[in-house]
């Protein structure tokens, strides 16, 4: 018998023009491995046209289904980037496509400045919410309580900070969906134990000491042709 979508809880993984793959492809290798073990779940990628789109390094990324094949999610996880992601916030069908596919899933997740997107499809008011360290204050644009943490989880909404956390934020996923013993097993089949060559980040040395002059110019320049959400942003950006 031919297996039935319907019978799924699809997570579905949106995809967008100049998104950082990282940002979708650790959680998608972590929620596939529990797809793969627990039928009940399958995983998609989902995408205006299946047509393959640049992302922000060499690599293209094509989706698996669009927007209209995958209407009602059971879950949704927007990865995020940088300027590309600032002038996705500008993408009316992008946008309406969070939208309506939140309104009645499970879960709504982010990771890094996806949750920017979330924010611009109304979903983070009144919410604490995490994303990258440099985009942090521009949550509070959307009416959002920006977080410094790996993730934050508030109601049906969970986000993760920026691009590796995707990873966290998946393996935690699985274990809020099927278990501690699955998320530990994935854990071990993609060995995520992370001992960076550098060591532990320190906060208290990150680079670019004064973000705004950066953060500014980042704004202004992904959001050139669209004066009113530049300066919704612009408002927010610190110092």
């Amino acid at each position: 018998m031919a297996e039935n979508p319907d019978d799924k809880k699809t997570i579905a993984f949106v995809v967008y023009p100049g998104m950082t793959p990282l940002d979708m492809v650790g959680p998608l290798t972590v929620l596939e491995g529990m797809a793969s073990t627990v039928p009940e779940y399958r995983t998609v990628v989902v995408g205006e046209t299946k047509e393959p789109i640049d992302t922000d390094n060499p690599l293209k990324l094509a989706a698996s289904h669009t927007y209209e094949e995958v209407p009602s999610p059971y879950a949704v996880l927007l990865p995020g980037g940088a300027a590309p992601t600032l002038k996705a916030l500008a993408d009316e069908k992008l946008v309406e496509y969070v939208r309506t596919a939140s309104a009645n899933a499970e879960l709504v997740t982010s990771v890094c400045t996806g949750s920017l997107v979330l924010g611009q499809a109304g979903l983070l008011e009144g919410r604490r919410a995490a994303t990258h360290w440099m985009f942090r204050d521009l949550l509070r644009a959307f009416g959002a309580e920006p977080v410094a943490e790996r993730w934050v989880e508030d109601g049906n909404v969970i986000t993760a900070a920026g691009v590796s956390a995707g990873i966290d934020l998946a393996l935690h996923l699985v274990e809020r969906l099927v278990g501690a013993e699955i998320a530990r097993t994935i854990q071990f089949v993609i060995e995520y134990d992370p001992e960076p060559p550098q060591g532990a980040l320190d906060w208290t040395k990150r680079p670019y000491g004064d973000l705004k002059p950066m953060l500014d110019y980042t704004v202004k320049e992904a959001l050139a042709n669209e004066p009113a959400l530049r300066d919704k942003l612009l408002a927010h950006t610190g110092g």
